[in-house]
C-alpha cells in the first residue's frame, strides 16, 4: 500500500501532501547555472538560496554522467520517479534544462506536457523581453505570474493548462 508523500511546513511540522501535486520547477542554462527556481506549492519543502543552487548544480552534473557513461548516444536523465516525488527534465535545443517536480500520485497532465508549457511562457515572457541577457538569472515577472496560474489552473482542476495562463 502507498502512503502519501508527507511536506513539511514552515514550522518543520511534517504532514500529508495531496497526490499529484506539481512542487517546484528549476531551470538551469546550459553551463551548469542555476537561472530560476520556485516553489509551486504549498507542500514542496522550503529550501534555502544555497540548497536551491547545489540541487541544480547536483542535477547538472549528473545529468552530464549519464550522458558520458551511457553505452550509446543518450539524451540524459529525463526521468526520476520515487514512491514519493516525481522528476522530470527537458532539456532545450539551446542546452537549458526545465527540471518539474510533482508529488507521487496521478498528474493530469503528465510532467512532460507541464514542461512544454513551461517553456512557452519561457519563450513568451522571458526571451522576448529587451531586459533579459540569456543564461543570467530570470526577473521577469510577467513569466512568474503566467507560471504561477498555469500550475494553479492544474492544482484546481482546470483543464484548460496552457490556455488559462494565455495574455490577457
Amino acid at each position: 500500500a502507498r502512503t502519501a508523500p508527507r511536506s513539511t511546513d514552515a514550522d518543520g511540522v511534517r504532514g500529508v501532501m495531496a497526490n499529484g501535486q506539481f512542487l517546484q520547477l528549476l531551470i538551469i542554462n546550459k553551463a551548469g547555472g542555476l537561472i530560476y527556481n520556485q516553489n509551486l506549492s504549498g507542500g514542496a519543502p522550503q529550501l534555502s538560496s544555497n540548497d536551491w543552487l547545489r540541487i541544480g548544480s547536483t542535477f547538472h552534473s549528473l545529468y552530464a554522467i549519464a550522458r558520458q557513461i551511457a553505452p550509446e548516444k543518450s539524451r540524459g536523465i529525463q526521468k526520476v520517479e520515487t514512491e514519493s516525488f516525481k522528476l522530470q527534465c527537458f532539456q532545450t535545443l539551446t542546452g537549458l534544462k526545465f527540471i518539474l517536480t510533482a508529488s507521487a500520485g496521478p498528474l493530469q497532465p503528465s510532467l512532460d506536457v507541464v514542461l512544454q508549457q513551461v517553456y512557452e511562457l519561457y519563450s513568451d515572457y522571458v526571451l522576448k523581453n529587451p531586459f533579459y541577457e540569456l543564461d543570467m538569472p530570470i526577473r521577469c515577472e510577467l513569466f512568474t505570474i503566467h507560471l504561477t496560474n498555469l500550475i494553479d489552473s492544474y492544482h484546481q482542476g482546470a483543464p484548460t493548462g496552457a490556455k488559462a495562463a494565455q495574455r490577457p
